[in-house]
């Protein structure tokens, strides 16, 4: 990268100042999340692991049966998936991306976020190149629910 009028020391910082911005957009999450999920799931453990590799501590729970907890969150019933994340209080549910997450501690209005179904593609369901379009869903705290970000099948 150069930069005009910026001497070639300048241009170094520059250059790691950008690198230390990217890896923090990864990793600002650096939080704990509390991940309840079946035990006999795959795809949660997979997602897990994404999330550990994007700097998150986390707390896996492993639940027989998942329905109290989805309530007492007030994840609605058409947004709900195999797992749960809880962040600061609010839910994560389903194959969230992480840049969602991290945008959801930004959001007051949020109660949680959730990646309907199990699209193939999203943190956790990678299979081949594949990805179906999806989108992740925001839920006020008044219930109104919000398209927070889309994705593109490929």
């Amino acid at each position: 990268m150069k930069i005009k009028g910026l001497t070639s020391a300048m241009q170094r910082l520059a250059v790691l100042a950008t690198l230390a911005t990217a890896s923090l957009a990864q990793a600002d999450a650096g939080e704990l999340i509390d991940v309840y999920r079946d035990p006999n799931c795959g795809c949660c453990s997979k997602w897990i692991a994404y999330l550990r590799d994007h700097g998150f501590t986390v707390n896996d729970h492993l639940e027989a049966n998942m329905s109290p907890l989805k309530a007492k969150l007030g994840v609605p019933e058409k947004l709900m998936s195999c797992h749960t994340g809880v962040v600061n209080g609010k839910f994560v549910e389903g194959h969230v991306p992480v840049e969602q997450i991290n945008e959801l501690a930004k959001r007051e209005d949020l109660a949680g976020v959730a990646a309907p179904g199990m699209p193939m593609g999203s943190p956790g369901m990678e299979y081949g190149n594949r990805r179906n379009a999806y989108q992740i869903v925001g839920v006020k705290k008044t219930g109104e629910q919000v398209v927070v970000s889309d994705y593109p099948a490929q």
